[in-house]
């Protein structure tokens, strides 16, 4: 179970802000009419988000089931040698 400090959906980034005092003030009225929506498109599909996580979530699951206990013993050695050793990677 995830934390509450958590949101099941990605955070929005915000529309860049003019640096001309004047635009600034007309994007700020605009956004506060509603005119305008306060957030940048970056060209994800939802969608396709949505996929992507779902088949992260779903993929170590079913890797770890197809693997050997000798594999998974000779992956998990591997790593340990990784994590443990002396110079940064």
């Amino acid at each position: 179970m995830e934390p509450q400090c958590y949101s099941a959906t990605m955070a929005q980034k915000p529309i860049k802000r003019p640096r001309d005092p004047i635009q600034l003030a007309k994007l700020i009225g605009d956004i506060a009419t509603g005119t305008v929506e306060d957030k940048a498109d970056d060209g994800k599909d939802p969608k396709a988000v949505n996929r992507g996580s779902l088949g992260g979530k779903v993929g170590g699951k079913a890797r770890s089931a197809k693997l050997t206990p000798e594999k998974r013993s000779r992956i998990a050695k591997r790593a340990a040698a990784a994590r443990w050793k002396k110079t940064p990677v």
